[in-house]
């Protein structure tokens, strides 16, 4: 169970408050206005955005002060974060081991997981000899490898077409349905969650709510919610 607990998130003017538990296993999508907080949410679950209060658990253990690689989670951000001087291999083994001496147990966790998502024969190309779609594919290996409960998308696939970006979140889909993660992904777009939230954090007015169930909450807004959606 992911629990923010009386959490307070400060970055200037700006101010973001919460206070809910994540059930596990579960789909989450995190929507709201550019600006409202969505990403720093996200990002401070994640451990590289401090808390001004409250506190992170994982399972009733306290990871508010937990590096971000000591915590239970896998991030992709929105520019796929690849090293452009490093293979695509390389950059997916970096989710296994930071000095990238890995184990010859390690480079076929790394190979089976390029595989999973497509890129098998691709190891050895940089990113920047790859499409888009292919990029996002690499990130996504990396954190496959990771293996993480829980893992968060801050909107990797917007800059991608909307056929690209479909095929991405049925892959996403699939891969936490078999390894049973939590995911939460920011979206701007409510034809996403559709197709991928069971959940949603609607971060709004300087609050993230308590998720609720996608599709009752997408049938019947509250107003603010209604607001954004313009409907």
């Amino acid at each position: 169970m992911l629990r923010l607990e009386g959490v307070e998130i400060a970055q200037g003017d700006f101010a973001l408050a919460a206070d809910f538990d994540v059930t596990p296993g579960r789909r989450t999508a995190v929507i709201g206005p550019s600006g409202a907080g969505k990403s720093t949410l996200l990002g401070a679950l994640g451990g590289f955005v401090p808390l001004r209060a409250g506190r992170v658990l994982w399972n009733a253990r306290d990871i508010t002060h937990d590096a971000p690689g000591a915590r239970p989670m896998a991030m992709l951000f929105q520019d796929n974060n690849l090293f452009p001087h490093l293979s695509i291999a390389q950059n997916a083994g970096l989710g296994v081991r930071p000095d990238l001496k890995l184990s010859a147990e390690d480079s076929a966790r790394v190979a089976q997981a390029l595989a999973r998502v497509g890129l098998e024969g691709l190891e050895g190309r940089k990113p920047g000899e790859l499409s888009g779609g292919q990029q996002s594919r690499a990130a996504l290996a990396r954190v496959l490898v990771q293996d993480r409960p829980v893992v968060l998308l801050d909107e990797p696939f917007a800059a991608l077409g909307p056929a690209l970006r479909r095929e991405m979140l049925d892959l996403v889909r699939s891969l936490v349905e078999e390894t049973g993660a939590t995911l939460l992904m920011v979206t701007h777009d409510p034809q996403d969650v559709r197709r991928m939230a069971e959940d949603v954090i609607f971060v709004e007015g300087g609050r993230a709510a308590a998720p609720q169930p996608a599709q009752a909450l997408l049938e019947d807004p509250p107003p603010a919610l209604r607001a954004y959606l313009g409907v």
